[in-house]
């Protein structure tokens, strides 16, 4: 196992650097770094910003100067707000790892409990039906849309029926100014994280019993029922074990695409999170910011999946073998 994992760490080295290198490419072909300067017409100051920057080099030198100074810690000064952005980055970043994470961990556990009672249960039952038109409905819901009707309905409506000082689940960040407690914070957090759940549960509920009706229907499963395993085991043992492979791989690529695209959440709810940063830096065209909020996502992209085939191996043992 542990060969397993340090040879897919190896492989996942070269893959985030030629990822950095399509992306540095693709930034500089397409924003100019130095446009508000040159409204300016300082050419002076241009000339010397163009030496500093390395722009009259050609695209891999400038990779390479890029890349040396990111690995030593200096990713540049955002434009917009004139702080250094690797701090801005990790300010940002955080807010979006505990939505991120929680939102994650209490759709898998829906999903996953949804999944296996759909499949176990008679198919195409009443409760599978329902279950089933339920799902279509979030994932035909936009994010932004069912956000306002929890904002709504959990919060505004609630305040102004029962005349409350305040509204029962907050709506704006994931903290009140100088409160730090826990109350606090989950007050702040069930809104945004229902709103991020509800098309992950809807999509990977399908899915995930998709995959249990498939194993269920399999030979090993058969076989098991055939010599007089209960009925229990051979469902949490046989059919559950070998469904979470697949189940596993879409949670891992919807959980890295999760990191840049919360956009819409973050941004409905207000917390400073690395969607927010992302269209605030687009918005003033802050490459400075763009490229390493960028490579930041690939990065997680490459955990994300690399994490999943851990998950995998573990799972099913052919895979370490081959």
């Amino acid at each position: 196992m542990i060969t397993f994992i340090t040879r897919r760490v190896l492989y996942s080295i070269p893959v985030i650097l030629v990822a950095s290198f399509v992306l540095f490419w693709a930034v500089r072909a397409t924003f100019d770094p130095l446009a508000k300067l040159r409204l300016a017409q300082d050419p002076t100051a241009l000339a010397r910003e163009v030496e500093r920057l390395g722009l009259d080099r050609s695209i891999p030198e400038q990779y390479f100067l890029w890349l040396r100074s990111m690995v030593v810690g200096d990713w540049g000064t955002s434009t917009r707000t004139g702080t250094p952005v690797l701090p801005l980055i990790g300010e940002a970043l955080w807010p979006t790892l505990q939505l991120a994470f929680w939102g994650l961990l209490i759709a898998i556990l829906i999903a996953g409990g949804i999944s296996v009672y759909s499949a176990v249960r008679r198919q195409y039952s009443l409760g599978d039906n329902l279950l089933t038109g339920a799902s279509y409905l979030g994932i035909a819901m936009p994010a932004f849309w069912f956000g306002l009707i929890l904002i709504q309905t959990f919060a505004v409506w609630p305040k102004e029926a029962f005349g409350l000082s305040e509204p029962p689940l907050y709506f704006i960040g994931l903290n009140s100014p100088g409160q730090t407690g826990m109350l606090d914070y989950i007050r702040h957090l069930i809104l945004p994280v229902a709103a991020l759940m509800i098309a992950l549960v809807a999509s990977w509920s399908r899915f995930g019993r998709a995959a249990m009706l498939d194993a269920l229907s399999s030979d090993y499963v058969r076989t098991a029922r055939a010599k007089g395993v209960p009925r229990r085991q051979v469902i949490w043992r046989h059919a559950v074990r070998n469904s979470l492979a697949p189940f596993v791989t879409v949670v891992a690529l919807d959980a890295a695409i999760l990191i840049g695209g919360l956009v819409v959440t973050e941004q409905i709810f207000a917390i400073p999170g690395m969607g927010r940063l992302f269209l605030q830096s687009l918005v003033a065209g802050d490459v400075f910011v763009l490229l390493p909020w960028m490579i930041v996502v690939a990065v997680a992209v490459v955990l994300c999946n690399l994490i999943a085939d851990i998950a995998y191996a573990v799972l099913d043992p052919r895979v370490r073998l081959s």
